[in-house]
């Protein structure tokens, strides 16, 4: 898997349920981008792969003490 652009990560959140706008997709773009990069060498060969909505999710979450 490459490095997600803004443009494809809007629509990934949007099908999760979370509406962003071009500003947040590049900011996630440009996050969680070394990660993508640092795991290229072993793309497909994890039982999971890196998706880019879960970043906005952890962001906005409230956490209760």
């Amino acid at each position: 898997m490459t490095r997600p652009t803004p443009k494809e990560i809007k629509p990934i959140a949007l099908v999760a349920g979370v509406a962003v706008d071009d500003e947040i997709a590049t900011r996630i773009s440009n996050s969680i981008g070394p990660a993508f990069e640092g795991f290229a060498a072993i793309a497909g060969t994890l039982l999971f792969d890196l998706e880019p909505t879960s970043y906005v999710l952890a962001q906005t979450a409230k956490v209760s003490k």
